[in-house]
C-alpha cells in the first residue's frame, strides 16, 4: 500500500510537519536507489514538498533517474546537518518514485505558487531537460534521542498509526 504526501499529512499532521521541517532545514539530502545489479546507490538530491506531493527532480539520464525508471523503490534521508546534534532527529522517507511525463506538471514544478508568472530561466531550479518523479510513500521514520536516555523511533506506514519504539 502506498499514499502520497497529502494523505500522510492528513493522517499524521504533526509528524508530517516535523518531517518537512527536517527536510526544509537543508537543501541537499541523500537518495538511495537500486542499481541494475541490485546493489545500492546513494546520491545527493534536492526534494520538494509542493501541492500535496513529495517531488524528486533530477538531471536527464542521471544514474539515479535511470535506477528509478528500472526499479522505482527508493529511500530518501534528510541531511543530518553539521556536527552530531541532528536537531529534530534523523528522518527517512521510503516509497516508490512515479515518473511524471506531463509537460504542464513539469513546467509548474519550477514555479513559485506565490508568483503569478513562471520563473525566469536563471531562477528555475531544474535543468532542462530533466526527470520529475512524485513519491508514493511506503514508510516514514524518525529517529531521535529523548532525555539523553532513550533512542526513539517513530515509524509510520500507510493504513496505520505512528508506532513509537523507545530503546535505552
Amino acid at each position: 500500500m502506498t499514499v502520497n504526501w497529502a494523505a500522510f499529512a492528513a493522517a499524521e499532521p504533526e509528524f508530517a510537519r516535523t518531517v518537512e521541517a527536517r527536510f526544509g532545514a537543508y537543501t541537499h539530502h541523500v537518495l538511495a536507489t537500486l542499481r541494475k545489479d541490485g546493489s545500492p546507490r546513494t546520491t545527493g538530491l534536492e526534494a520538494t514538498f509542493k501541492n500535496g506531493e513529495l517531488w524528486l527532480g533530477m538531471m536527464a539520464d542521471s544514474m539515479k533517474a535511470l535506477d528509478l525508471r528500472r526499479d522505482p523503490r527508493f529511500s530518501l534521508m534528510a541531511n543530518p546537518g553539521e556536527g552530531t546534534g541532528m536537531g529534530g532527529g534523523d528522518v527517512r522517507i521510503s516509497g516508490r518514485a512515479i515518473e511524471v511525463e506531463d509537460p504542464e506538471v513539469k513546467a509548474s514544478y519550477g514555479q513559485d505558487p506565490e508568483k503569478e508568472e513562471p520563473p525566469k530561466r536563471e531562477e528555475a531550479e531544474q535543468p532542462e531537460p530533466f526527470h520529475l518523479f512524485r513519491a508514493e510513500l511506503t514508510e516514514v521514520v524518525r529517529t531521535y534521542v529523548e532525555d539523553e536516555k532513550y533512542l526513539v523511533l517513530q515509524i509510520w506506514k500507510p493504513g496505520g498509526p505512528v508506532r513509537v519504539i523507545k530503546r535505552t
